[in-house]
């Protein structure tokens, strides 16, 4: 019966000195829970209820598709302004693929991020 070899790892572990770094003043770094940075309740009722009103994904909409949404978007971010988070005209409906694609390259071209 041959005898079986071990392989090489292919991949390299990681130093244990690698952290996650973020931007600072990103709602990421900021220790608060969604909760405090207003994603409580309240705004779970006034997002269902957006959605229900604006069902499809704005995005998509505006390249002819149609597509449902499944999260509501701050237009220009809020940093932590609540006149501007509970701005409705401020919202758009998005679905996920959107919001994590075309926005976050748009936020990020314009710096936002």
């Amino acid at each position: 019966m041959p005898r079986l070899t071990t392989l090489k790892p292919r991949l390299t572990a990681l130093k244990e000195d690698r952290v996650a770094v973020t931007n600072g003043g990103s709602w990421r770094s900021s220790g608060m829970s969604s909760g405090e940075r207003g994603y409580g309740h309240k705004w779970r009722k006034a997002r269902a209820a957006f959605l229900r009103d604006n069902p499809l994904c704005a995005y998509c909409q505006q390249e002819g598709r149609t597509t449902a949404a499944d999260l509501v978007d701050h237009i220009i971010p809020h940093r932590g302004d609540q006149a501007l988070f509970w701005r409705r005209s401020n919202w758009q409906s998005l679905c996920s693929p959107c919001h994590s694609g075309r926005k976050a390259r748009e936020e990020r071209a314009a710096g936002l991020r």
